[in-house]
């Protein structure tokens, strides 16, 4: 028997995007009916878009999405294809439409239904109960969508069903742990059903979400022999030879550079360029204060957008060192962004001239402080509204997680790339960002973030001679017990027991819990870790429990 030829569409298909969805899958088939594929295979809910959310709830969405796989199936002219659409039927499905001569042939449902992290699949949808298998050019091939596979019943009822190949349509998001995992998954089920497995992964930034792609090829023997490359576009080609169960990847794309820095900066860049664009802004502006987190935004703007398209503006005060100062001009020159520099100490002192009155005699603290950042903020949002901008937040996760960010000042934002890296995360990144351009330049001293802004101690520089180990313990410390509180749930007790300081640990998780009300404030940010603030960390804002 001849190989079969599949071509497996690893591309973003946004939300709500019905038509333009719609119009990509008919451009793909082409490409796939040229290339002589039998098969063409697209993401989890390719037609709506994943997660659309409360669209779902909309009978004039739904209708649509049913409508553009009908009309699909009308064009498939010898070629068949599995697209992921909501079927509506009375209730709704998470479901996948094989196309054959002219028709949906058939329609299989998602049966596992994930509602756990980000996922709210039960808010929508019903579970499947069965598993389909078609037969194609004589290859008896089961297809299951995303979270089926993580389960070992569905693979098992179509490996009974005879299935040779199994496919599994996905919008799996990513995170910094998934790859390794999704292997392991994929594996064990080839093993347990003797079935090879093809796995297709949805690209691209959804509002806090990122998906990878990263599609994997796994023979019946459980060894992977197909890898595509993370936050790639990409039509995969691939054959299945059923006289072997084995599959072959056709010229796959490959990346360079596959650490674990690499993926994740490309998540962030990927995250900014989508959100920018999907929201139809022409460009952004942010605080270059000179220091690391501003200066690494940056650096993932001009990488997501190019430099025509960021504003970097840089507000001085009086406790803004010099070395902040060339630092943000000599990074905002080398990268070519449009650059601005307006003083707040007029408008600062203005502010507190009008304040006097009712301060009184009361000493200075954080409140004038946070004045200096709110300050910032207001200015920031003017020339956000005024040249139609989006402002990027530079805040990082640890920030977040403590408090250690001023609401209306430099928490102002409609995205905040670096809302889920922890500032451990934030140094390994610059400084492999650094690297990354000096391998690509073939200059050892070649740079995008300024080498003195990563090595010097981080500071707000909001009072003289500020660190921000004034007033928390040192990231590395901080980092490893926010880890383990949020990531991993683990106690206070536990904390304490794996060799952290009591009293630090109490105080750090006391920052955290107390500090809840600003972080459901703050902008969105791309999820890259295992649990971010926002939609799968929802812990109440007012609670006794301490």
């Amino acid at each position: 028997m001849a190989a079969l030829r599949l071509a497996l569409a690893q591309f973003d298909f946004p939300v709500g995007a019905v038509a333009a969805n719609t119009a990509k899958v008919r451009d793909l088939m082409a490409q796939a009916r040229a290339g002589h594929a039998s098969l063409a295979v697209f993401p989890e809910l390719t037609i709506s878009g994943y997660p659309p959310e409360d669209l779902l709830l909309r009978p004039s969405f739904l209708a649509a999405c049913e409508a553009a796989v009908h009309d699909l199936a009308r064009g498939t002219n010898g070629l068949k294809a599995i697209v992921g659409f909501p079927h509506s039927q009375g209730e709704v499905y998470n479901a996948a439409a094989f196309l054959c001569d002219g028709e949906i042939a058939q329609i299989t449902h998602k049966q596992a239904l994930p509602n756990y992290g980000v996922f709210d699949d039960k808010r929508y949808f019903r579970p499947g109960r069965t598993t389909a298998v078609a037969v194609i050019d004589g290859v008896r091939v089961g297809y299951l969508i995303c979270e089926d596979i993580w389960q070992a019943e569905p693979a098992a009822k179509a490996a009974q069903a005879g299935a040779e190949l199994i496919i599994v349509i996905n919008a799996s998001p990513w995170d910094d742990a998934k790859q390794t995992v999704r292997e392991d998954i994929l594996i064990q089920r080839a093993q347990e059903t003797g079935c090879a497995m093809v796995y297709l992964n949805l690209v691209g930034g959804q509002d806090e979400v990122v998906y990878d792609g990263g599609s994997l090829l796994v023979n019946a023997d459980g060894r992977v022999v197909g890898r595509a490359p993370a936050f790639v576009d990409a039509l995969l080609w691939a054959d299945f030879d059923p006289s072997d169960r084995t599959l072959h990847p056709r010229d796959w794309p490959t990346v360079k550079d596959t650490t674990r820095e690499a993926t994740l900066y490309a998540a962030l860049v990927r995250g900014v360029r989508d959100y920018i664009d999907k929201n139809g802004f022409g460009g952004v502006l942010l605080g270059l204060s000179g220091g690391i987190d501003s200066g690494l935004t940056l650096a993932l703007a001009v990488d997501a957008l190019g430099p025509e398209r960021v504003t970097a503006v840089m507000m001085p005060m009086r406790y803004t060192s010099q070395l902040s100062l060339d630092g943000a001009r000599g990074q905002a020159e080398r990268l070519g962004v449009d650059y601005h520099v307006i003083s707040i100490e007029p408008t600062y002192e203005s502010f507190m001239t009008a304040l006097s009155p009712l301060f009184g005699d009361k000493k200075p603290d954080t409140t004038e402080e946070n004045l200096q950042s709110r300050t910032r903020g207001v200015m920031l949002m003017a020339l956000s509204n005024k040249h139609g901008r989006l402002l990027l937040a530079t805040g990082n996760k640890s920030e977040m997680a403590v408090g250690y960010a001023t609401l209306y000042g430099d928490m102002c934002g409609a995205y905040a790339p670096l809302k889920d890296v922890y500032k451990t995360e934030v140094y390994r990144l610059s400084r492999w960002r650094n690297e990354a351009e000096q391998r690509e330049t073939g200059d050892a001293g070649a740079w995008v973030i300024p080498p003195a802004v990563i090595e010097r101690p981080p500071s707000a520089e909001l009072r003289d001679n500020q660190t921000d180990q004034d007033s928390l313990p040192p990231y590395d410390e901080l980092d490893a017990i926010l880890a383990r509180f949020i990531e991993d749930e683990q106690s206070q007790a536990e904390i304490i027991a794996a060799g952290f300081d009591e009293n630090i640990v109490h105080r750090v998780v006391r920052l955290v819990l107390v500090n809840e009300f600003k972080r459901r404030q703050s902008a969105p940010g791309p999820r890259v870790t295992t649990r971010a603030f926002g939609r799968e960390r929802r812990y109440p804002i007012t609670s006794g429990w301490k």
